[in-house]
């Protein structure tokens, strides 16, 4: 019959190489795509900057209000029921 043989092992010519070069190959192919991902981002205008910068440090400043609210509140529940 026409069976064709099929090694369980690629030939080098398929996969392109010696393994360094393939890493290497991979490699530049790795920045190159992260540089071309790199260009398409939006920088933001100083404005932008610095509303995002205020609305962060709001925010912030909001969570540490509650939860000192919430570990005095829950301080002062602990010592009503335990004791001081």
């Amino acid at each position: 019959m026409g069976q064709t043989r099929t090694s369980s092992t690629p030939e080098k010519g398929a996969e392109g190489g010696n393994p360094v070069t393939r890493g290497l190959r991979a490699l530049r192919l790795f920045v190159s795509q992260i540089l071309d991902e790199l260009s398409k981002v939006v920088r933001p205008t100083r404005a932008e900057l610095t509303q995002y910068t205020v609305v962060v440090i709001v925010f912030v400043a909001v969570m540490m209000a509650l939860v000192s609210g919430m570990d005095l509140g829950f301080s002062r529940l602990v010592d009503l029921v335990f004791g001081d």
